[in-house]
């Protein structure tokens, strides 16, 4: 059997495989808080006895880079090692990847019930295909065709430097410089980096803030959610919000056709990450789009290149497992 997982600072996701059922068929899964556990082992071992289910080797997707066969979870303390994992597990083999390569691994093998359609256009067979993901930070990654098959490289790329595309967001790249320094694409391109957006639209006095939201964010340790409902609520006209999301979208546009141009990705560019879908609506809307193919003298390279929304909500999970098997040794 083989035990895969999908390992964050928040919640882990596990599931146990066999090479006969596929990664699509887990014979037992789970979701937990991370939080609840001092180490990834002892979560682990929980899980494995709830299931009677003997494991062999495992394959975790994990929120941090690797290197070295070792990766710290980004926003949990918990330093995880492959050879430890095996010992004390008593595991023949232990992958660790990033979460997003992960996720990319996983995309070839997605069905159309997997995803939907956000940019139509002519993907290329075999051509590279680009990851990007805003959930609580930027995952960037990409997958290469050898001619055979695809195969998932990750990278640090959510943390290049932020290139405002409009006068507006040269005045924000100026305030948050004023703040940390590097502005990296991250501070204004993910859930974290929402608030950042909001805060300086508000200080600027582009838009006034409600009295209404300013108590609902002082009550919550995470303003993002609140933002983005408030944006997208129609009878609340939020228009500080409103402005927020629409700045959030066009630099998710652009940093999209950012990677795709780097990478060249013919293939196609996959939206991953929690937030894109909850705001599907916006996206649709033609902004995202615009933004995207803004790219003066190379519009033409981005115009055939599609654009997919991830749906399934198991798919690093799902990414973890096709790796494991994939790599399976007897």
């Amino acid at each position: 059997m083989l035990l895969a997982g999908d390992i964050g600072g928040t919640k882990t996701s596990l599931g146990i495989f066999s090479p006969e059922s596929g990664p699509r068929f887990p014979l037992a899964e789970s979701t937990f808080s991370s939080a609840d556990f001092p180490d990834l082992k002892t979560l682990l071992e929980q899980f494995i006895d709830r299931t009677d289910l003997v494991v062999e080797q495992a394959s975790f997707g994990i929120a941090g880079p690797v290197l070295s066969n070792r990766v710290k979870i980004t926003n949990l303390d918990w330093w995880i090692d492959t050879g430890e994992l095996k010992d004390s597990l008593g595991l023949s083999q232990v992958h660790l990847l990033n979460d997003l390569v992960a996720i990319a691994t996983a995309l070839p093998n997605l069905d159309d019930d997997d995803l939907i359609t956000l940019v139509p256009g002519k993907p290329e067979p075999g051509g590279t295909i680009a990851l990007i993901a805003p959930g609580t930070g930027l995952g960037e990654a990409y997958l290469t065709w050898d001619g055979i098959r695809y195969h998932a490289f990750g990278s640090e790329g959510g943390h290049s430097d932020f290139a405002p595309s409009n006068k507006l967001e040269i005045k924000l790249l100026q305030y948050l410089r004023s703040q940390f320094g590097h502005v990296s694409c991250e501070r204004v391109c993910s859930g974290s980096g929402i608030p950042n957006i909001y805060a300086f639209l508000k200080s600027g006095e582009f838009a006034k803030e409600p009295a209404w939201l300013a108590k609902k964010i002082a009550r919550t340790s995470d303003p993002t959610p609140v933002i983005i409902k408030a944006a997208l609520d129609q009878k609340k006209n939020c228009a500080l919000c409103r402005l927020t999301l629409s700045s959030f979208i066009n630099i998710l546009g652009a940093e999209a056709g950012n990677l795709a141009l780097k990478v060249l990705s013919t293939g196609g560019v996959y939206l991953g990450g929690g937030i894109p879908l909850r705001i599907l609506s916006e996206l649709r809307k033609g902004q995202f789009r615009k933004s995207f193919l803004g790219k003066g003298r190379m519009k033409d390279v981005l115009q055939n290149i599609p654009v997919y929304v991830i749906t399934n909500p198991s798919v690093a999970l799902l990414g973890a497992a096709y790796y494991g098997l994939d790599r399976w040794q007897t």
